[in-house]
């Protein structure tokens, strides 16, 4: 996405001002509720979710549809409905990613919130409290852990690749001594993060990842000099009336070119 021209640079400095003040506040409820066992449920009997999943949600949807009533609202949490679709500005919301790692005590979760516009993000930030990291990015405007300025790393002689075990398997020969398979993080948008700050190389990501999963992470990653393609080699597209992707790869460089090669026969 090319640089947010200066007419429409206000809007998106404070909208990013906002999702960073709501996230904030939904990682600090999330948090309350961190190690305390909270009440647990299953969505579609394989997927949990936590009251520190709603209470974040609640206060993210009233919150940030009172300061901007006009942007449409897409949430894990929440029911989607078609009215965003008329929206030219949507919050797209993951309250809790990586809800089982929360819910095992893992640190590594986060609040996920972005502003998307044309199907393109404009505004992320990933609030991890548990962490106590924070990542923002706006477009043209870099991207930056706890106020200072991130980067993916050059790829290593032996790279650290995340992601299902059936994609990392793929991996052509030459590759897969290079590699070095890393533990897995619940969180796909933290997965993201870590490579934006350079502490990871690449991941994949199994088909039907959901934009409330990706969209904020997408964008500190490309500010950071990374990508997150789909098997066409094309960033995905966010807001849209199908929220769900294939399998993806992320990373950059020659590898996250290796990685492309994988995913183009493994879509779906």
């Amino acid at each position: 996405m090319p640089e947010v021209d200066a007419a429409s640079r206000t809007g998106v400095d404070e909208d990013l001002a906002l999702l960073r003040d709501a996230a904030r506040e939904a990682g600090a409820i999330a948090l309350r509720y961190f190690g305390k066992n909270p009440e647990v449920w299953m969505k579609g009997g394989t997927s949990p979710v936590s009251e520190a999943d709603y209470a974040a949600d609640t206060y993210l949807r009233d919150t940030l549809l009172a300061a901007r009533p006009d942007y449409g609202w897409l949430s894990e949490e929440t029911a989607d409905g078609p009215e965003r679709l008329r929206a030219r500005r949507i919050f797209v919301v993951d309250p809790i990613d990586g809800t089982r790692g929360f819910l095992d005590g893992q640190k590594f979760w986060c609040v996920s919130v972005a502003v998307v516009e044309d199907g393109k993000p404009i505004a992320g930030v990933l609030e991890c409290p548990a962490a106590s990291e924070t990542y923002w990015a706006t477009p043209g405007g870099g991207a930056y852990l706890n106020g200072e300025r991130i980067k993916v790393r050059n790829t290593p002689a032996v790279a650290e690749l995340g992601g299902p075990k059936a994609l990392q398997d793929l991996v052509p020969e030459p590759w897969q001594g290079r590699l070095k398979r890393t533990t897995y993080i619940p969180s796909l948008a933290y997965r993201l993060a870590m490579i934006a700050k350079g502490s990871l190389d690449a991941t994949f990501v199994k088909p039907n990842a959901h934009d409330w999963d990706i969209a904020a992470a997408e964008l500190i990653l490309r500010e950071a000099g990374g990508r997150l393609i789909d098997s066409q080699g094309t960033t995905p597209a966010f807001g849209k009336e199908k929220v769900s992707h294939g399998a993806l790869a992320a990373g950059s460089g020659e590898m996250l070119a290796m990685m492309a090669g994988v995913i183009s026969g493994h879509a779906g």
